[in-house]
């Protein structure tokens, strides 16, 4: 049975897009689907894979879009949530690899384990075993 193809993509503007493509493999086990660059070597757009999603991201300064760097944004009010089968060891992972731990690894009363991290210039991961789509929405 093959699952269908999402039709949400979260994508952030980083205004160093090569230090956050170093760290989100490094820290989080992301994996590169595509970088492409512009003639001068830069960072265009970048699509990276963690288990079965995807996120894109690229520079601020490109684009038709204009939009701040994330880390020009003081407050933010958004997050990326990726599930995954062990959080532990993503969570070693990431402090090994310097990630600033925001929420610490623990246990929710909906029965999910999960962590929040941030990213070089302060975008919200959070981690854990819950799965959105996994049960039906309550009644209500």
């Amino acid at each position: 049975m093959s699952m269908p193809l999402p039709s949400i993509y979260p994508f952030i503007h980083y205004a160093d897009p090569e230090a956050a493509l170093r760290f989100l493999k490094q820290a989080f086990g992301c994996e590169e689907r595509v970088v492409y660059r512009k003639p001068d070597g830069a960072i265009a757009h970048v699509e990276l894979t963690l288990g079965h999603g995807l996120v894109m991201f690229g520079g601020a300064e490109g684009g038709r879009l204009k939009m701040a760097a994330s880390k020009q944004v003081p407050l933010k009010n958004l997050g990326i949530y990726v599930v995954v089968t062990d959080p532990d060891a993503l969570y070693a992972r990431a402090k090994a690899a310097g990630a600033s731990i925001a929420m610490e690894l623990h246990d929710t009363d909906y029965g999910s384990r999960d962590f929040s991290a941030l990213d070089p210039e302060g975008n919200v991961w959070s981690f854990g075993t819950y799965q959105p789509l996994a049960a039906p929405p309550p009644k209500g």
